[in-house]
């Protein structure tokens, strides 16, 4: 298996902190079932403002973060205006995914 990382990116509602409410622990358990097939690395929300939210995702294809995106409760009840998943060729650190040796 070759990993590579995978970003989804949610463009997110305005007043998504308040919406997310109800949803949060079906996203979570979602998130936490990801995580539990070594899928999702990271996760969570950007602040001030609070308009994006990133997940990062590792496998051999982006097809875990798409179904991740089109089973969230966030994309399903619109608090998400759009997403999209981008491959992330990553290089340096410890988890880089395509290492490059020092030198």
């Amino acid at each position: 298996m070759h990993m590579r990382h995978f970003l989804l990116i949610y463009d997110l509602v305005d007043n998504y902190a308040e919406l997310r409410v109800p949803l949060r622990s079906s996203h979570l358990q979602l998130a936490r079932d990801a995580v539990g097939r070594r899928e999702l690395v990271l996760g969570g929300a950007l602040v001030d403002p609070a308009d994006h939210a990133i997940l990062l995702f590792q496998g051999e294809s982006a097809a875990p973060a798409e179904s991740f995106a089109r089973a969230d409760p966030y994309v399903l009840n619109g608090l998400v205006k759009s997403w999209k998943v981008r491959e992330w060729f990553t290089v340096i650190g410890e988890a880089a995914a395509h290492p490059i040796p020092p030198g």
